[in-house]
């Protein structure tokens, strides 16, 4: 048997052995990958001696593509659609990280923080799906880099908080060149295939990830949140040339409540993102849904380059 397919069959029964997979499925997946599939890992980017970008910025929910790029969004449900919406869901935990990086961070610096966050996954079990980068544009909150992670249950995430060489990682790797962060967590549900709920296959192999954090109005946490929420999600389930996995819960982080609710959303590719973004449907469900019951809300993206071909 090939290194290939070594790899391959080891990423289906370990680490994460306690996803019931069973040998039917196993081998169902085997064949149909043909040990010819494409999976690339998101490392952290070597990124080039730019000065940041930490200036007052006015953010503005719609900005987006060129209006000769605009173009409308499908609400046709065709067969895949409907397949998404009636597939059987299993439920994970959403973790995402902002950082807020000193001005002056260099280069070295910056890829040292990077690489030592990516690396925490393989240091403790429970750790799903992974991705990072330096946040695209300004944000008025002046974030520079984002960490986003999957995990199994809520349990093993709080393991992850209290694990102490992410503790380590945090204080001399981190810290030290942010003066800041907010933690957002919530539970939310994927599709229950393993490629949707590792974020693997070439579809994850590339694209952008894109995080909305929002403060719902007093009293309307229920019906209209929910419903708000849930128009969202329509209509991304209906633009799947654009949009590879989207999920969304509720804040349940102690320590920051400055946002009651978070998204994350993968897009193929920038051009799928500014298309989806600059949207008249985008628009019109935030102007109708989102706005009178919001009291803020923080948008914020950054891209996701493969790295290698193979599964490590």
């Amino acid at each position: 048997m090939c290194g290939i397919q070594m790899k391959v069959l080891c990423f289906l029964v370990h680490p994460f052995s306690d996803f019931p997979i069973d040998q039917t499925r196993r081998m169902l997946f085997l064949i149909q990958m043909g040990f010819a599939m494409q999976c690339s890992i998101c490392l952290p980017l070597r990124f080039p001696k730019t000065p940041l970008s930490l200036h007052p910025y006015q953010w503005n929910p719609f900005k987006g593509s060129p209006k000769n790029q605009r173009m409308l969004l499908s609400a046709v449900n065709d067969d895949r659609n409907s397949n998404l919406a009636s597939a059987k869901k299993r439920k994970v935990v959403e973790h995402v990280c902002l950082l807020k990086a000193k001005d002056e961070l260099s280069e070295e610096e910056e890829n040292d923080m990077l690489d030592h966050l990516y690396t925490t996954q393989y240091q403790m079990g429970g750790v799903v799906a992974i991705s990072l980068g330096r946040i695209s544009d300004p944000n008025p909150e002046h974030l520079t880099h984002a960490l986003y992670m999957r995990f199994q249950r809520k349990e093993s995430l709080d393991k992850f908080y209290a694990n102490p060489f992410y503790l380590k990682v945090l204080k001399e790797h981190v810290m030290t060149y942010c003066h800041g962060l907010i933690n957002v967590d919530y539970e939310s549900e994927v599709e229950d295939e393993i490629l949707s709920i590792f974020r693997k296959g070439e579809d994850f192999n590339q694209g952008v990830e894109f995080v909305l954090l929002i403060l719902f109005n007093d009293g309307v946490l229920g019906n209209l949140a929910e419903h708000a929420l849930a128009s969202l999600a329509s209509l991304m389930l209906g633009s799947p040339s654009l949009i590879v996995q989207f999920t969304h819960g509720l804040n349940f982080n102690p320590s920051s409540k400055e946002y009651t609710h978070g998204v994350v959303v993968r897009f193929r590719s920038v051009e799928a993102f500014e298309i989806f973004i600059d949207s008249k449907e985008y628009k019109d469900v935030w102007l109708s849904e989102f706005d009178p019951i919001v009291q803020k809300s923080l948008s914020l993206h950054y891209s996701v380059d493969p790295v290698g071909t193979e599964i490590m």
